[in-house]
């Protein structure tokens, strides 16, 4: 059975508590009543759970390629100075 628009908006606004608090309470009664509902509610939730997660993998790529700009690039070695001088940095 397909779900509807209305529904996945509805399961949202309560997964991710925002919305109305009594629209989000009807929903979460509906939920606990209703079998297939809370199923469709456990997948839209893991599926925010691996959006984030890839979300913050691609950061993690971008910061440490980043990182690897600054301190491995010749062209920034003022700035790897005064960095490593904050910390006392001796190589």
């Amino acid at each position: 059975m397909r779900t509807s628009l209305a529904e996945l908006e509805r399961l949202e606004h309560w997964l991710l508590q925002q919305g109305e608090p009594d629209s989000r309470l009807v929903t979460e009664a509906k939920v606990l009543i209703n079998a297939d509902l809370l199923a469709k509610a456990q997948c839209q939730q893991r599926s925010y759970e691996l959006i984030r997660h890839y979300g913050r993998s691609q950061l993690r790529k971008e910061i440490l390629a980043v990182e690897q700009e600054l301190f491995q690039s010749s062209r920034h070695r003022s700035f790897q100075k005064r960095i490593l001088s904050i910390f006392n940095y001796r190589p």
